[in-house]
């Protein structure tokens, strides 16, 4: 008599068969290494192309050129930063290497002087950076919920005053502590990082201080410029000690959402390169629109482009495949020319000679209280009107202490919290404004 055939032992065979072919799949897949969505080996060889053109005097000028060295050495800053052990954790990973790598290759005379130049005149005359922040406030704003764009609303400036307070408070008492004078440490230096950047904030303090206190502007440019360049230095490493911290305490983050008790489901979206087409356009007439209305307002024109943008999505009067290209289109720019527009920042804006001549202990103590201050003051005080902590105090807390919109697209890099851009501009653009209008009034109260 013959026996009856086991079936269970063949099944059970298949089922040891099945995850172990699932395991070495899977193992290959995380051995297998790609840099901008690219296998290495193809990667290194763009990059090889890149440098020889570089080196050899033979890379194309205008946007070609900036843009390829940018997204080349822009990628591999980033992805060695994001895989270094200390910087990925408590130093803001591959966007401080982004651009700290490149101001240090301006620095020691690594870039070729025509690198710089092409590269410093496409983020500024080019407006790439502009390009970039009108993709994001645009996208950002459209495709958030409109509910709660109306509940933040004015209240947003609460955690923003809380900043600026905390900011003061902790700088006046650290400053006195390591020998500066109460208004030595306000006034160069809580009151130029808490302004919005060079153009929006130091620039015009510095005319402030020249008519309220002599000397001439060039005299506080020198004196701001450090602090600035060091506060913004210290607000990208704690945006990532941040978003750490809001692993380890999920309770005080949205994850990217600013609002408390507030959950929705996002719509799900298919994309769409015509859609995404229009959605460019719409952030590059926003942004004009932003210009226009500023040669005659006397407000920044990221400031005013957050406004009406705000204003369109309430009122509901954008069609919605303008609003989903607008949203596709921010995701486009932010994931695949966040690197290079950090490298970019790096060349045409982060002068490392400034940052290292302020390294001194009381100096750096005195610019990290700043920051910290701000962070505590932004955080307590958003908390208190249903803010949730970290998102308040990386929004209105250091987006308001760092170096403006360069130092915005690094902060929210650093925490991973890119859709917060119009928050970010909120306090880097109107904040910076109110800054301003407070230092005209400290000023007299010193003297």
């Amino acid at each position: 008599m013959s026996q009856p055939v086991k079936k269970y032992s063949n099944e059970n065979e298949d089922k040891t068969k099945k995850p172990k072919n699932l395991r070495v799949q899977s193992l290959q897949a995380e051995n297998k290494i790609d840099i901008f969505n690219i296998p290495i080996a193809w990667f290194l060889l763009f990059a090889v192309i890149t440098l020889t053109s570089m080196y050899t005097g033979n890379l194309p000028g205008g946007m070609i050129g900036a843009l390829l060295v940018m997204i080349v050495l822009g990628e591999v800053f980033g992805w060695v930063g994001d895989r270094l052990p200390i910087v990925k954790t408590f130093l803001g990973g591959g966007a401080i290497v982004a651009i700290f790598g490149s101001a240090y290759m301006v620095y020691s005379g690594l870039l070729p002087e025509t690198i710089t130049t092409t590269v410093t005149d496409f983020m500024k005359t080019g407006g790439f950076l502009d390009f970039y922040i009108a993709a994001l406030i645009t996208g950002s704003i459209l495709g958030m919920n409109s509910k709660i764009l109306l509940k933040v609303g004015l209240r947003y400036f609460i955690p923003i005053g809380g900043a600026i307070l905390g900011a003061i408070l902790l700088t006046g008492i650290v400053g006195s502590f390591v020998g500066f004078t109460v208004q030595e440490a306000i006034l160069v230096m809580a009151m130029p990082i808490m302004g919005g950047g060079m153009g929006a904030g130091a620039v015009p303090m510095s005319q402030i201080y020249s008519e309220l206190l002599g000397n001439e502007p060039s005299y506080y440019i020198s004196m701001l410029v450090p602090a600035l360049a060091l506060g913004n230095v210290f607000a990208i490493v704690l945006a990532s000690l941040l978003d750490r911290l809001g692993t380890k305490f999920p309770s005080l983050t949205g994850n990217g959402q600013l609002i408390q008790g507030f959950n929705y489901e996002k719509p799900k979206m298919t994309y769409d390169i015509k859609k995404m087409g229009a959605g460019m356009l719409a952030a590059l007439t926003f942004f004009t629109v932003g210009a226009l209305l500023a040669s005659f307002i006397p407000l920044h024109a990221y400031a005013i482009m957050i406004i009406i943008v705000a204003i369109s999505k309430i009122a509901n009067v954008i069609p919605s495949a303008v609003v989903e290209g607008a949203s596709q289109w921010y995701q486009f720019v932010a994931s695949n020319w966040t690197f290079a527009l950090l490298f970019g920042i790096g060349v045409a804006y982060t002068d490392l000679a400034t940052v290292l001549e302020a390294l001194t202990l009381q100096y750096i103590l005195t610019v990290f209280a700043v920051v910290l201050g701000a962070v505590i003051g932004a955080g307590l005080l958003g908390r208190l009107v249903g803010f949730y902590p970290i998102e308040a105090a990386i929004t209105a807390g250091l987006c308001m202490a760092n170096m403006g919109g360069t130092g915005d697209v690094a902060v929210l890099s650093a925490s991973k919290r890119m859709e917060l851009m119009p928050f970010a501009q909120i306090s880097s653009r109107l904040g910076g404004a109110l800054i301003l209008l407070l230092v005209g009034l400290l000023i007299p109260l010193f003297t």
